[in-house]
């Protein structure tokens, strides 16, 4: 055989093999050359609507340590309806509040999604509950940053 006979047959050979490549590729359906296809809807996600609002600013009666900043929550009801809005009253001893002229800070998470702020003695409302148990956690944050007091509570969220 010639080297040109060798070549014309390298290249039919390159373009055979392509050629069932592609044809093995093409399909009008994805999912055509699967058993099965399951299409799984991503979980339903909370989205929680803040809002502050005057409330009461309530100071504790008596404090453990006098020199330690204090922060309870005041929160009427731990089980609601989903349609209902949680309200959260906070209770702040020897600590003020940038907002109010103070240092520190109060952050607040919903199941450990993302934080939010509050800097002003201010009463919270959260609404737009998924139904289950959720968590809310609440931190005085000091001016370096690390929280000083935090309160932790379990709420149950009822359809």
């Amino acid at each position: 055989m010639s080297r040109l006979n060798v070549y014309v047959m390298r290249v039919m050979f390159a373009v055979l093999i392509t050629a069932l490549l592609l044809a093995g590729c093409s399909g009008k359906n994805d999912n055509e050359h699967t058993t099965a296809t399951t299409i799984v809807p991503p979980p339903q996600q909370q989205v929680l609507r803040a809002e502050l609002r005057a409330g009461p600013q309530e100071t504790p009666d008596t404090a453990e340590d006098p020199s330690k900043p204090l922060l309870l929550l005041n929160i009427p009801q731990t089980t609601i309806r989903d349609s209902e809005e949680l309200v959260v009253n906070f209770v702040l001893g020897n600590a003020a509040l940038k907002g109010d002229g103070g240092e520190y800070r109060i952050r607040y998470m919903v199941d450990d999604g993302d934080m939010q702020w509050i800097d002003r003695w201010q009463q919270l409302a959260l609404a737009g509950w998924l139904p289950g148990n959720h968590i809310l956690r609440v931190e005085l944050i000091a001016p370096d940053g690390w929280p000083r007091a935090t309160a932790i509570r379990e709420i149950t969220v009822e359809k």
